[in-house]
């Protein structure tokens, strides 16, 4: 007979509460081998399972939609378009994380008392305007060599 894990012990363990662990059951990320005196039991496939779906959304930074994804995944052509679509959408949050950094990093070392004052930052308010103004799209580089306005695209309403 295999070894089985109650909930609560489950759930400390794998350092997840209890109402968590319910619903990665309720939406079929793992599944109780069994019940005891009304408290769910896991054996060592779904610990596994667990720990599986865990690499992808706590160590991946993937969604439990996008996790389950790919543990669900029946092949590893499937799999494997689902992780570069996930890495390719990562990296592109990087890019904006990272630009992101340089504004702050920017704005924390402008030493005008008056930001807009700054030539920075200044002329990237003065473009993004002129851009507005002239139904362009701006380019989101704030730092200098790239702010130029680009052809404005459809609103999607």
């Amino acid at each position: 007979m295999p070894e089985l894990h109650p909930i609560d012990e489950v759930a400390q363990a794998f350092r997840i509460s209890v109402p968590a662990l319910r619903y990665y059951e309720e939406q079929d990320l793992v599944r109780s081998s069994e019940r005891r005196a009304r408290v769910r039991q896991y054996d060592r496939d779904a610990l596994r399972r667990l720990a599986y779906v865990q690499l992808w959304h706590d160590d991946g930074m993937l969604s439990l939609a996008d996790s389950r994804a790919i543990v669900d995944s029946g092949t590893a052509e499937d799999r494997r378009r689902l992780i570069e679509e996930q890495r390719d959408a990562i990296n592109a949050r990087i890019r904006s994380l990272s630009r992101a950094v340089a504004v702050l990093e920017h704005m924390l070392g402008c030493t005008t008392d008056r930001a807009l004052e700054c030539p920075v930052t200044g002329g990237y308010i003065e473009a993004r305007v002129d851009a507005a103004l002239s139904g362009q799209d701006f380019a989101d580089d704030f730092l200098p060599g790239g702010s130029a306005p680009t052809t404005r695209r459809p609103r999607v309403r």
